[in-house]
């Protein structure tokens, strides 16, 4: 029979463990990436390599002049004061969103200029806005106190 030195055994035992806690951290780090969303304004899109597949956050203003609805289909713009992106949507608009305001839209990006939203937050002061959003367009010029 296979017998194995005290010594042995405890050192087989703190290896199987370092191995478990290994497999745990990769599983649980791979979980995280899946859902991890990031978030970027219209400028950014230049300088990052964005997959199709990846779900993304944009945020900055809504460009006005630019909504356009067909029924539950609407098409508007968002810009940084910088670039603007074309955003498509398929629903019914918060009730705060307006020509002029600060959106974040949640979905995937297209092409460089097009920007398929599959959630749509209208967001009007820094009480309802995420602070890392309301610290973007602080800094980028844009911000506007709500009236």
């Amino acid at each position: 029979m296979f017998h194995v030195k005290h010594k042995h055994q405890r050192l087989l035992l703190i290896c199987s463990g370092l191995i478990g806690l290994g497999i745990a951290a990769f599983l649980t780090l791979t979980a995280f990436q899946d859902a991890l969303i990031f978030y970027y304004m219209p400028s950014d899109f230049h300088q990052k390599k964005i997959s199709p597949e990846q779900r993304i956050r944009m945020g900055g203003l809504v460009e006005p002049l630019s909504l356009h609805q067909d029924g539950e289909k609407v098409s508007f713009r968002i810009t940084d004061q910088k670039e603007s992106m074309n955003v498509t949507y398929q629903g019914i608009l918060p009730d705060l969103f307006r020509e002029g305001q600060g959106v974040v839209v949640e979905g995937y990006l297209l092409n460089p200029k097009e920007f398929q939203a599959q959630t749509v937050l209208a967001k009007h002061d820094e009480n309802y806005m995420p602070k890392e959003v309301a610290d973007r367009l602080r800094d980028e010029g844009l911000w506007r106190d709500a009236q």
